[in-house]
């Protein structure tokens, strides 16, 4: 049994030799491979959003200014109309008529006026000789003053007359786009009550939007806007509509409402947007993206580069010696497809983007470096 003992003994020492031997023979794990890379520093600004709703710059209600009844409509419905254009045309012959009397009563006015004058004339001339009462010439020189104060009367009568044949044809007051005709020929018209149809103005176009009062507070601090009109630089926005995933339309803000909305607790601003094309139709909704900070130097990360600890947001931050160690940011809001970092970087560390799984604090790693593009 000793001979058996023995021979069990050496060879578990043995055994256990070769393992630790096969141990040493692999040595620690390899670091961990992960993609590395230079947050991006260039010129940025903050920028926030709103929805808000174009409206026209100038809307009219289309009314006439005589009665009568409505004898021809002269424009296709959503035509685009010009200042000027004659839109209806009301039965102008009792305007006609009415112009024609007014002509032929001041023509009257005018001969004894004419009359008048001539006869006040004579008088005076007989006064300096003796030859004519006071009487008589007080009386002639009123019958010259009744006679101008007629003239004057139907010259009155007479631009009545001419505007109210003039106002029978109904024309665009302002150049847009005109509505459909909301009354038929041959219905009567009421001065200044029947609505015939509308027209709105499209270039350029407002665009109307809200904020709160703690963006109005920032933004006018930076930009100054309760400045009045004309006193300082326009705030250029950019102006997407519902079915534009960027804001391509250009827009500058040109007007502050004077108080804040007490119920809602926002202040309203407006935009003036180029229409050349007239695209866009009042009452349309639309995102409005409006700078709130002038330009700086920001650090840009991707946003699969930042990990988090409970409430806290930190990145990887890979040192000399290809260690990583955790750094606490705040971010920012996104630009260009990153994330923009307020505080926790200066722009010149080098930090994990890809492979934060593999990462352990204090553990060394394989790091392969990329480049960051401009814009994601």
């Amino acid at each position: 049994m000793r001979p058996l003992f023995l021979s069990l003994i050496v060879a578990g020492l043995a055994a256990c030799s070769d393992t630790g031997e096969q141990q040493a023979g692999q040595g620690a794990p390899p670091p961990s491979p992960v993609t590395v890379a230079k947050p991006l520093v260039k010129e940025v600004v903050e920028r926030d959003d709103f929805t808000g709703r174009f409206a026209a710059v100038d809307a009219v209600e289309v009314r006439s200014r005589v009665s009568g009844y409505l004898e021809r409509v002269d424009f296709e419905d959503g035509a685009n109309v010009k200042a000027g254009d004659v839109l209806f045309v009301i039965d102008r012959r009792q305007y006609k008529a009415a112009l024609d009397q007014a002509q032929a009563t001041l023509v009257s006015a005018q001969a004894r006026l004419n009359f008048a004058e001539s006869d006040l004339d004579r008088a005076e001339s007989l006064r300096r000789t003796g030859n004519i009462s006071d009487q008589l010439l007080d009386q002639r020189r009123q019958n010259f003053l009744t006679a101008k104060a007629e003239l004057d009367r139907a010259q009155a009568a007479m631009q009545e007359a001419s505007l109210n044949y003039e106002f029978s044809e109904v024309k665009a007051p302002i150049s847009g786009r005109i509505s459909r005709r909301f009354i038929s020929t041959g219905n009567l018209v009421n001065a200044n009550d029947t609505l015939l149809t509308t027209i709105v103005s499209l270039d350029p176009i407002y665009f109307y939007f809200d904020v709160d009062e703690r963006s109005f507070l920032a933004y006018n601090r930076v930009f100054n806007l309760d400045a009045p009109n004309g006193s300082g630089e326009p705030v250029a926005v950019q102006i997407a509509l519902t079915d534009e995933t960027k804001p391509a339309r250009e827009g500058k803000l040109d007007f502050v409402d004077n108080r804040l909305d007490e119920a809602s607790g926002t202040m309203r601003l407006r935009a003036i947007v180029p229409n050349a094309e007239l695209f866009i139709t009042p009452g349309l909704f639309g995102r409005v993206s409006v700078p709130g900070s002038p330009p700086y130097q920001g650090v840009l990360v991707p946003d699969e580069a930042i990990a988090t600890d409970q409430e806290r947001r930190l990145v990887w931050v890979v040192g000399e010696d290809n260690t990583v160690k955790a750094q606490l940011v705040r971010p920012g809001p996104r630009i260009d497809g990153y994330r923009l970092f307020r505080e926790g970087l200066k722009g010149d560390e080098t930090i994990v983007v890809n492979g934060l799984q593999r990462v352990r604090p204090g553990a060394a790693v394989a790091p392969e470096m990329t480049t960051l593009p401009p814009t994601r």
